[in-house]
């Protein structure tokens, strides 16, 4: 099981009728129980490449080859969680046929049994993140696809939510995409690192990650980081390296 991508082109034109280049050249491959992050500065076109692997927007140059078949679970910027439903239901809506054993250990790991019969607008926004995660991983994903899954969250919060995200990969074998600005999470999360440049994204470097999630000490996690700073050359590109 494997993805490809190579993205040669992707436009848009404003209301304004003017046209703007997105992507300019993005290529990298990713196979099952790999977890590849896409780093790169906000306003870069991550989430229009997203998109793009997930099938919502055809309108780009390129090939992007997905496994036949796959189911694909998508976690999007917003939480996107149906108000007139119930936690449970808002998963079950795309899961129906989820096992009770294996559903109740998803919301055991992401802190939402007490919730399950809760109602979105009676949830923060770190419960309603943790719903949307819960919604892509009941489907049992072959693809995974993250999009800042942590953002405007606290660093605390942002810490224990990141934790549970990789627990949960660390059990599947599936493709996972994740991308964020936040080298720390991309550090600690991903398997191989794909450094874009500022719009129109470009592939600037790629960068392997040998030890194991669990096994990144401080030591490394700051070496790695020092190291992404140094091949996308600074301050240009505004990641957050904190």
């Amino acid at each position: 099981m494997r993805l490809e991508v190579d993205i040669t082109g992707k436009t848009f034109r404003n209301a304004a009728g003017e046209t703007h280049d997105v992507i300019a050249g993005v290529t990298f491959a990713l196979d099952a129980g790999e977890v590849g992050v896409l780093v790169g500065p906000s306003g870069c076109g991550k989430s229009t490449m997203l998109r793009i692997l997930a099938g919502l927007d055809h309108d780009f140059q390129g090939h992007v080859s997905r496994p036949a078949g796959a189911r694909v679970g998508f976690v999007f910027q917003e939480p996107r969680l149906l108000p007139w439903r119930s936690v449970e239901e808002n998963v079950r809506l795309v899961a129906p046929r989820a096992n009770a054993a294996k559903l109740a250990a998803l919301f055991e790991v992401l802190e939402l049994s007490a919730h399950r019969n809760h109602f979105p607008g009676e949830l923060s926004l770190g419960l309603a993140r943790r719903v949307a995660l819960a919604r892509a991983f009941a489907v049992e994903p072959d693809l995974l696809i993250l999009d800042e899954p942590l953002a405007s969250l606290d660093a605390a919060l942002a810490g224990r939510l990141r934790d549970q995200i990789a627990v949960l990969m660390d059990n599947r074998s599936m493709i996972t995409l994740l991308v964020t600005h936040d080298v720390d999470d991309a550090v600690r999360l991903g398997d191989r690192l794909f450094l874009l440049s500022p719009r129109p994204a470009r592939n600037l470097a790629e960068l392997r990650i040998a030890a194991p999630r669990n096994k990144r000490g401080d030591a490394e996690i700051a070496a790695i980081k020092l190291d992404i700073m140094r091949r996308i050359n600074g301050d240009d590109t505004k990641l957050d390296a904190s």
